[in-house]
């Protein structure tokens, strides 16, 4: 059995399309979304209304559960003072995304489950329990196995960090679907992963980039010149 999981769409419409372009030359059996399906891009609405239509399963972003709980934001804040510029960003955002979003998509993404379990593989957004953290790139054996292990999965795939990997433990592989937008790992291309068989691959994408960051200066959307920057550099860029 093929699995794909295509996580952090985050509003771009032109990487998604080149996404499911290439979904078609893999044909996986079963498509599984990561969440982050809006903010951050020109196209919130219609990357919502396509995977609705999709069908495809998934799970519970970060960006989905501040529309409607952007207290959220103040706690870490408080938690993490270092990332206070960037979630007022995101803050800022909020009241845009759910005048465009409207109410009926927004309780659909609310009805969204934390954990998506398939006999091969367990996605999260980022950790079981919370989609706002999980480990990173850097972590440790030992950091996974503890946060993920409890899951008691062939495979677990989460997306968040934006910065792809597999990881093969003692009991269970990791992987990282790395996001179909705002890539962090210095390569700009949209990116998901593979379940082939069991054997797990990141998948990268070549779309048309400038076109992406053309749609975001013609938004309107609160801080579009930040975005453009994360979009073209490929890796995270502090909003100014």
């Amino acid at each position: 059995m093929r699995i794909a999981v295509v996580s952090d769409i985050h509003g771009n419409r032109t990487a998604l399309e080149a996404v499911l372009a290439d979904l078609k030359q893999v044909s996986p059996d079963l498509i599984v979304h990561g969440g982050d399906l809006a903010a951050s891009g020109s196209h919130d609405v219609e990357v919502v209304d396509q995977i609705r239509a999709l069908g495809w399963p998934g799970v519970l972003g970060n960006t989905d559960e501040m529309l409607w709980s952007p207290e959220r934001l103040d706690s870490l804040c408080s938690l993490s003072p270092a990332l206070k510029k960037l979630l007022s960003t995101l803050a800022e955002m909020i009241p845009r995304m759910r005048a465009s979003l409207g109410e009926e998509r927004m309780q659909w993404m609310r009805a969204l489950p934390k954990q998506y379990s398939h006999e091969l593989v367990t996605v999260v957004h980022a950790s079981p329990d919370d989609c706002w953290k999980s480990p990173m790139l850097e972590a440790k054996d030992e950091e996974l196995e503890s946060v993920y292990g409890p899951l008691r999965a062939r495979i677990v795939v989460y997306g968040h960090i934006h910065r792809p990997f597999v990881r093969q433990l003692k009991s269970f592989t990791v992987a990282n679907s790395g996001s179909v937008s705002l890539s962090y790992d210095g390569d700009p291309r949209a990116s998901y992963v593979v379940i082939d068989n069991g054997n797990v691959s990141i998948r990268r994408v070549k779309y048309d980039i400038e076109k992406a960051c053309v749609d975001l200066m013609n938004s309107g959307l609160p801080y579009a010149p930040w975005l453009v920057r994360v979009l073209r550099a490929g890796r995270y860029v502090s909003p100014e």
